[in-house]
């Protein structure tokens, strides 16, 4: 039984990817500092959970080196745009230095066979047609200069150790358990108070909307691949939705009108209109195919209010 350790693994994305590795008949490890994660979100044993900030060298080498994994999955990160923006020292510290020491915790370990890193969609400029791994990288934000940052980190541990690395490139996540106010759980809390005229900003831009399931599967696929090297991934659903047309998904679920407000507090000044995933490379590897529509992701989160 391959052992896994997950970095961030009781956060959102990291709560679908450790149960989906459990039934894969994985033996897996989580480290997170709890700060937006739930230790209720997972159903692990309190041997195999690592109460350790990524920050923490010293404590986060001593894990690693008790479990000594086969698979590292690195989720671990701060990702809420608009508090990087807001924080940019805390957040390159725990995306840039706690990525050098995940990575330097991992190089001590004789055994490990594949290292996984969450990159995101942020790494790539505003463009008007979907983007493909090859695509120019040219982050906006601190956020994705952050996560670059991580890319090139990983690509030097691969260039110096040759273990089996992948870059996955995460675009929007949407799910149970969000930890950080986007646009879905923005919209469902609103609702859930009774609102039926609802506060939002931007309206017109469009994303790649991806059920954490899908995300959870699409992780389980690219870490059986053998003989990896290096290689970086999309992992998208797509499909590009409207924030109105994410909207007008709560309401055919709900059965009701709902309008929308746009409050000027709200709206960003610098946006992309789109934000949409080549993810032909991921198909064509993997045989990965998502399977979750935003109506049934949507249904789902009405479901367990």
């Amino acid at each position: 039984m391959q052992k896994v350790i997950v970095t961030g693994g009781a956060g959102f994305i990291g709560s679908a990817v450790v149960p989906k590795l459990q039934d894969s008949g994985y033996d897996v490890y989580v480290v997170d500092n709890l700060s937006f994660g739930n230790r209720n979100f997972i159903n692990i044993d309190s041997e195999k959970f690592f109460h350790v900030d990524i920050r923490e060298a010293n404590q986060l080498s001593d894990a690693f080196k008790q479990v000594s994994p086969d698979i590292v999955i690195h989720l671990a990160a701060i990702h809420f745009i608009p508090y990087c923006n807001q924080n940019p020292f805390e957040s390159s510290d725990i995306n840039i230095r706690g990525t050098i020491n995940v990575l330097e915790a991992a190089k001590q370990i004789p055994n490990l066979k594949k290292v996984f890193f969450a990159s995101t969609a942020a790494v790539y400029p505003i463009s008007d047609s979907s983007v493909s791994e090859t695509h120019l990288l040219l982050p906006l934000d601190i956020y994705g200069l952050s996560k670059l940052a991580g890319e090139r980190l990983l690509r030097e541990f691969y260039l110096e150790t040759k273990i089996d690395s992948i870059i996955c490139r995460f675009f929007n996540a949407f799910g149970p358990n969000e930890t950080n106010p986007h646009l879905i759980p923005e919209i469902e809390r609103q609702l859930k108070e009774g609102i039926r005229k609802i506060e939002l900003g931007n309206l017109t831009p469009k994303r790649d909307f991806i059920h954490t399931y899908d995300m959870a599967n699409a992780v389980l696929r690219l870490i059986s691949l053998d003989n990896v090297g290096l290689e970086t991934f999309n992992l998208g659903r797509g499909i590009e939705y409207a924030v109105t047309e994410i909207v007008d998904s709560f309401s055919r679920i709900l059965g009701e009108d709902i309008e929308i407000i746009v409050a000027p507090e709200r709206v960003r000044k610098v946006e992309r209109m789109h934000l949409l995933a080549d993810v032909s490379k991921l198909k064509e590897k993997t045989g990965w195919e998502p399977k979750w529509t935003i109506d049934q992701g949507i249904s789902d989160l009405i479901n367990n209010w």
